[in-house]
């Protein structure tokens, strides 16, 4: 009875051995792959939702007809700037990628001209200042010289889930509206719409 015993405690600790063993061997591998490839691993918000949405809407925005309104009364592009893309979702986003697309997009297009956001002002205005100070004469940037935005894109991100068994939907939609600064009238609004069909599940 004790030799069956101490058979089985050898057998055990071996079992227990042999998974450390394969515990302790398991490796990560890393593949490189294109940055513009779909990589959609968790069924989240990620960069090639980013990188599409954004294009989409801009592309969109830029063929309504208040741009060329714009461009024939006043005889130049306008200026643009990104305001605040809030994210309602249920899930963490990175708005300052997306904005930061919408950016690029935008300045891109060579369309519209570009304005600094509020953040990026303030180090420009502290920048100035201490050129005043610092700077030759010759070389200083004088306060009072900025471009004033005409028009500034806003938005929000909000998600609906819905769950039955193994199967789970996503769905995203993003809204952005573009507000002449002069009046507050809204000259555009575009909407974007996301899903996304998760199933999980043992022999999937």
């Amino acid at each position: 009875m004790k030799h069956e015993w101490a058979q089985k405690m050898i057998r055990v600790s071996l079992a227990g051995c042999l998974l450390f063993g394969l515990a302790a061997c398991k490796t990560t591998t890393v593949a490189r792959v294109d940055t513009d490839s779909v990589q959609d691993l968790s069924g989240n918000w990620n960069d090639t939702d980013s990188r599409l949405v954004s294009s989409r809407m801009v592309t969109d925005v830029l063929d309504k007809k208040w741009l060329t309104t714009y461009q024939v009364q006043h005889g130049k592009n306008p200026v643009v700037i990104v305001g605040a893309v809030r994210n309602l979702s249920h899930e963490h986003i990175n708005t300052r990628t997306f904005i930061a697309d919408l950016e690029r997009e935008l300045i891109n297009s060579g369309e519209v001209e570009f304005v600094a956001s509020s953040k990026e002002r303030g180090e420009i205005r502290n920048e100035r200042a201490d050129q005043s100070e610092n700077a030759s004469t010759g070389t200083q940037n004088i306060a009072g010289e900025e471009l004033g935005a005409d028009f500034m894109l806003q938005g929000q991100i909000n998600t609906i889930f819905d769950e039955a068994k193994d199967t789970k939907v996503k769905y995203y939609q993003i809204d952005l509206t573009l507000i002449d600064l002069k009046d507050n009238r809204k000259v555009w609004v575009g909407q974007k719409k996301i899903k996304k069909i998760l199933e999980t599940g043992m022999f999937r």
